[in-house]
């Protein structure tokens, strides 16, 4: 019997130490040597007849290989198996590989476990989330948004520019006498400059301030205008940084909306009366809170049930799991217009926040793992079939193909472990204690 020492396991490692005695390793070798001998073959002698002499001679090396990879193939299942208390994740490769003059064979070889840790209580979460509804400022809002895509603008030619107008402009932004992107990279290069730029004349349209200086000016009138960037600024190069950007108005313009009535919304869906947009709009809205609610349930749920319980996790699975995370966070830099300089600028800000990630998502992923085997929650394979039936078809691929694919690549494991994960989630959700507060000035704006 093979026991893992409580003493070698620490931080998610446990070092296993096997010795095989020397009788096993002398009826293992044998068995790979008659293996040897029925498919060798060795000029003149027919095949499967050589001696076990010159085979041994012929393929000493060959033989002595497998002879170690199947001792350590079956010591290391033998001694999983008799400590199946024990949840292994991986098996890293024999260290310490001895052999005994007596033919003892004894190796080390450590094991990565899935954290050792008790479950919080985790029936009965209390969360609240943001009361939502759909309000008519809500709705007024969207017919707002409506009727600006059918505005009609107009050219002022006898005044000069006044609160509300809107105004057509050039401009070109720099710190320090340098390119706004030159200090700011890729990101800036929209703030750098700008040809036939709309802007409304509003206080915080722009930076706050910005349009206070184009009031009272007229086509071809330039300006120059001084901004300091918040410490907040989303780039963090220009943060507090004072801005000149020397503007030229080259048009000024006024905008008169359509009238909201069932003429509008006939431009807005062909058939519809004004009220039945009305609905129309109160129904998508709807729809698109409601998904947004069910995302913060989830967030929240977890972020509660993370709060009440702190445990060690595999330092190996933290590093592959950033990796894929700063990979993933290069992708939507690059997405958002980041050039390969400011990624590489703000390298140790992307793996901070990708190691982040990482940890949270490993402790979420072991947290819903042991709460569907306490629940005793389960995926048949029926599920796990329509589910890939259904991303075949997303895919527009044949199932066949899609399967064969998928199970080459590794992620078929997966598609049962998200099922799983979401069972469980369901299941926290199901048994959460849910209240809905007063939404926060900041949410019931973004609302």
């Amino acid at each position: 019997m093979i026991l893992i020492p409580e003493e070698k396991k620490e931080n998610c490692i446990a070092t296993l130490s096997i010795e095989v005695p020397a009788e096993t390793v002398t009826k293992e070798r044998n068995q790979v040597i008659k293996a040897f001998m029925s498919q060798a073959k060795i000029p003149g002698f027919r095949p499967g007849k050589a001696p076990k002499a010159v085979i041994e001679k012929r393929h000493g090396e060959d033989i002595s290989a497998e002879v170690e990879k199947r001792l350590f193939q079956n010591s290391i299942q033998q001694a999983l198996k008799e400590n199946d208390e024990v949840e292994v994740l991986n098996v890293k490769n024999p260290q310490n590989v001895t052999h005994s003059a007596d033919g003892a064979f004894s190796f080390d070889t450590d094991l990565i476990l899935s954290p050792e840790f008790e479950l919080p209580e985790y029936k009965g979460l209390e969360i609240e989330i943001p009361k939502v509804e759909v309000t008519k400022e809500i709705i007024d809002q969207n017919l707002e948004q409506l009727q600006q895509r059918f505005a009609d603008y107009q050219d002022i030619e006898d005044r000069t520019l006044q609160d509300g107008d809107l105004t057509v402009i050039n401009f070109t932004g720099t710190v320090d006498g340098k390119p706004l992107d030159e200090v700011g990279g890729e990101q800036a290069k929209s703030l750098a400059s700008n040809e036939g730029y709309w802007i409304r004349i509003e206080d915080e349209a722009f930076f706050p301030g910005f349009t206070d200086e184009l009031v009272g000016c007229k086509v071809d009138n330039e300006k120059e205008i001084k901004v300091t960037l918040p410490e907040d600024f989303p780039i963090e190069a220009l943060r507090g940084q004072e801005a000149i950007f020397a503007v030229k108005v080259t048009g000024m313009k006024t905008e008169t909306l359509p009238e909201l009535n069932d003429e509008f919304a006939e431009k807005i869906d062909p058939g519809k009366t004004l009220e039945e947009v009305k609905e129309l709009i109160r129904e998508d809205l709807k729809m698109q809170q409601s998904r947004k609610v069910e995302e913060f349930k989830i967030n929240a749920v977890l972020a509660k049930l993370h709060e009440n319980i702190e445990f060690e996790l595999p330092e190996e699975f933290i590093a592959a799991e950033t990796q894929g995370q700063a990979d993933s966070m290069v992708q939507e830099g690059i997405q958002s217009g980041m050039s390969e300089e400011d990624i590489a600028g703000r390298q140790e800000e992307l793996f901070a926040g990708a190691q982040e990630r990482a940890k949270n998502n490993l402790k979420t992923n072991f947290l819903l793992q042991k709460i569907a085997a306490a629940e005793e929650i389960k995926v048949d394979n029926n599920a796990v079939l329509q589910r890939i039936t259904a991303m075949a078809k997303q895919a527009k691929q044949p199932m066949k193909k899609y399967m064969k694919q998928i199970q080459k690549d590794g992620t078929l494991s997966n598609v049962r472990q998200n099922m799983l994960f979401s069972k469980a989630i369901d299941f926290l959700l199901e048994h959460a204690s849910i209240s809905e507060v007063e939404p926060k000035p900041e949410e019931t704006e973004e609302n």
